[in-house]
């Protein structure tokens, strides 16, 4: 368990992206043939999921944050006691968000990533 200051970091941290998505200033994807959801922010990929509906109340949530330049990583699940509403609240936003979006394919090849591969 996370210290009480770790905990209002990772709360504070959790409403940040959940205002910027309701917003539109996080725009998450839904990846083809994926559980879950994903969005870059400030040089980290956000990974929300699995990909159910809000209205499954049993079926655990998680949020994985990690940076683009490093091994690092965050971690945080609906199931937890101190954080799990902000979880589930940034997936109401987040499914919001992606309603009615065709899904997406990160790892697709394409002419632009082999060209900046080759240079």
């Amino acid at each position: 368990m996370a210290s009480k200051p770790t905990t209002e970091r990772l709360r504070s941290l959790l409403a940040q992206i959940t205002y910027l998505t309701t917003q539109g200033k996080i725009h998450w994807e839904r990846q083809s043939h994926s559980a879950h959801r994903y969005a870059r922010w400030n040089n980290n990929l956000l990974i929300l999921g699995p990909d159910v509906s809000v209205d499954d109340k049993t079926t655990p949530r998680y949020l994985f944050i990690t940076p683009f330049d490093s091994p690092d990583c965050i971690e945080i699940n609906s199931d937890q006691t101190d954080l799990g509403a902000a979880v589930l609240a940034l997936a109401g936003a987040v499914e919001s968000a992606t309603a009615g979006k065709p899904t997406t394919d990160p790892f697709q090849i394409t002419n632009e990533l082999l060209d900046r591969l080759n240079q």
